[in-house]
């Protein structure tokens, strides 16, 4: 939940999230319908997706519980290898190496002063220097806090990294559009095209038909007969 999304909007939706889907077994047998529903306002909806394959898996090929290595968790849907790493330290306290916005931030003030197109390759030997490995949870938890206190005095310091992207615009584009078009369908689990079309009426019939038809390969809908619906 928190791959490109801030954690003042993760916070309430993984309570609700979690309740709703309290464990693997629970999460793997809802359907999708239920989980993209509970997803709702944290976008990049294909990330509910994996989750639930996730779950999947790890009913079907771990007995239920989550494996404790970086690899296996790489081997799963949409984890790379920082959210495997501290997934690893947080979830089992095992030392991992990961850097995210605010660890990054923290190194960068301190050992990269008036430097600009900072690597995170150049950033991963000081981290594992300095890392406690020990207890690499708590440590980890309050690097992260501290790089949040960081970024309300220094703004800016995230900028000398050379992973630094501005956030795109979002009204308007396609992923506006695949937003509101799976909204749609959650709420009416079953919609003809014609009446999508007369929905979204500020979008041309055919980019909705290349959402829709780019929805469909990522395995959240199916179309059959002009009739759009929720796969089960």
């Amino acid at each position: 939940m928190l791959q490109q999304t801030q954690t003042g909007r993760v916070t309430e939706k993984f309570l609700n999230f979690t309740e709703k889907f309290p464990n693997f077994f629970v999460l793997s047998n809802a359907p999708l319908d239920e989980v993209l529903k509970m997803w709702q306002g944290l976008g990049y909806n294909r990330r509910a997706i994996a989750i639930k394959k996730i779950a999947e898996i790890v009913i079907n090929e771990y007995n239920g519980q989550l494996p404790d290595s970086v690899e296996i968790l790489k081997s799963f849907p949409q984890i790379g290898h920082n959210t495997a790493s501290s997934i690893i330290t947080f979830a089992f306290n095992k030392p991992t190496l990961f850097i995210e916005t605010n660890i990054r931030r923290v190194y960068i003030y301190f050992f990269f002063p008036g430097k600009n197109n900072i690597r995170d390759k150049d950033i991963a030997p000081i981290l594992e220097k300095t890392m406690d490995k020990d207890n690499p949870r708590e440590w980890y938890y309050a690097l992260m806090d501290y790089g949040v206190m960081l970024k309300k005095r220094f703004p800016n310091l995230n900028k000398r990294s050379a992973h630094y992207r501005k956030q795109a615009k979002f009204k308007g584009t396609n992923r506006q559009i695949r937003g509101k078009l799976l909204r749609m369908i959650i709420k009416y689990k079953s919609i003809a095209l014609a009446d999508i079309e007369k929905k979204l009426k500020d979008s041309s019939i055919e980019r909705i038909r290349t959402i829709l038809s780019q929805l469909e390969k990522e395995g959240f809908l199916r179309i059959k007969d002009e009739l759009i619906q929720i796969v089960q």
